[in-house]
Order: structure tokens, then sequence, then C-alpha cells
């Protein structure tokens, strides 16, 4: 994939946190933006293209959940979350706002490349060529058209962002069988990944809700407690 003019947000009151991942990003071609808090980085994202945002939590004026719940509104763009705050609850609390990946500060320029990169390539995910032959999915009332990325229940499409599309797709074309933490991590994530298993709680939580009728005794997607996940 090429960074080339890819247009990066960073938003975080720390000046010297800002400078740092933007001359990182800089010298490996991307275009970065930066703001001091939530409401410098609406003023940016709504005035500029931009392919990715990351975003500090705790700051001024506005802080980063609240960012990520607005920019939410219209707009799938990826969301890396840069934060102090290490608990899972707070992890929880920004995947389920939207954020795609959570990197607890401190941490190495290496580390926040490769999250970059592979919610950059989530974003732009299609099948692998070995599998486009595989046009839809079909399960009941499901329909995954996989060359349109629509998902249909009952005729009516779905909204589904990337990661969640990716994920449903990657269930289903294993139904029946039951896929570990780490393989589905791996797979829809990237290789970088095996240990997030709080992202897969908020994902599928989040996919039972748009696909099951009745999510808290959902049908299709079951949890296998200490193991992973099935779709049946």
């Amino acid at each position: 994939m090429a960074y080339k003019n890819t247009a990066v947000l960073v938003v975080d009151d720390e000046q010297s946190l800002r400078n740092f991942v933007k001359r990182n990003l800089e010298i490996r071609d991307y275009q970065v933006h930066t703001a001091a808090n939530g409401l410098e980085a609406l003023a940016l994202f709504q005035s500029n293209t931009i392919d990715l945002v990351v975003m500090d939590l705790m700051m001024p004026h506005m802080d980063g959940l609240e960012t990520i719940r607005r920019i939410r509104r219209d707009s799938y763009v990826p969301i890396v979350v840069l934060s102090a705050l290490g608990e899972e609850e707070d992890k929880i609390k920004a995947l389920q706002l939207g954020a795609d990946d959570y990197l607890t500060k401190p941490f190495g320029v290496g580390e926040l490349l490769a999250r970059i990169q592979a919610v950059l390539r989530r974003s732009e995910w299609s099948p692998p060529a070995t599998e486009s032959s595989i046009e839809r999915l079909i399960y009941g009332d499901i329909i995954a058209d996989l060359e349109r990325h629509v998902v249909t229940v009952k005729d009516l499409p779905l909204e589904l962002t990337p990661i969640e599309f990716q994920l449903l797709v990657y269930l289903m074309k294993n139904a029946g069988k039951v896929l570990s933490h780490q393989a589905i991590l791996q797979y829809v994530w990237g290789e970088e990944y095996g240990q997030e298993t709080e992202y897969l709680r908020v994902y599928i939580g989040r996919l039972r809700q748009k696909i099951e009728i009745d999510p808290s005794n959902p049908r299709h997607l079951f949890t296998i407690r200490g193991v992973g996940y099935s779709f049946e």
C-alpha cells in the first residue's frame, strides 16, 4: 500500500506528542494535520479530506470520546485512539463509539506505524484473489454480496463499517466452525493482533444488534466461552 498523500489528522493536547507523531508520519510521506482538542479536530475534519484520525481521549474543550461520536455521525474514516487510559473499560467505550483501534501510551514508533497501516489496510479490504470466485454468501435471510460490499437481511440493506463487514463475511465463510479469538483477530485486524478479545466483544455485539431478531438470544452469532465465536 502506498501511503504518499494519505491525510492523517493527529489530535492531542500534548504539543510534544503531536510533533512526535507528525514528524514520524511526514518522513514516511503522510500528509499530517494537527489539532489540540476535539473542537479544533472537528473544524479541520470538516474542511479537509481526512483518510485517518489519530485521537487522544483526555483533552480540554471536547474530549476524544465526544469527538469520535461526532465524527461517526457522518463518516467511517478509520480512527486510532492514543490514550494513557489503559483499562479495558476505557477501550470498550472508545470501540463502542466507533474507534477502530486503541494504543496505550507510552508506545513506540514501530507499534504506532503498524497500527496505522493495519487500519488503513482494513478500510480498503476486499476478498483475497483466491476467493474472488465467491460472489455471494447466502444463509437464510442473510445475504452478503462480496463484490458490492453489501449485506442484506430480509432484503433490507444493513449499514456496516468495513470491519463489521469483513468480520461477518469471515464468520459466514466458516459457518458451522468454531473460530478462535486469535484466528478472527489475525484475519480481520491483522497479524499484529491476537490478544484484543475486547475488540471482538464490541464488534460481535454490534453485529448482533444488526442481524439478530433478538440480540440477547442470538440465532446466528454464538459465543463459545473461552474459545471464540461461531456463525450458524
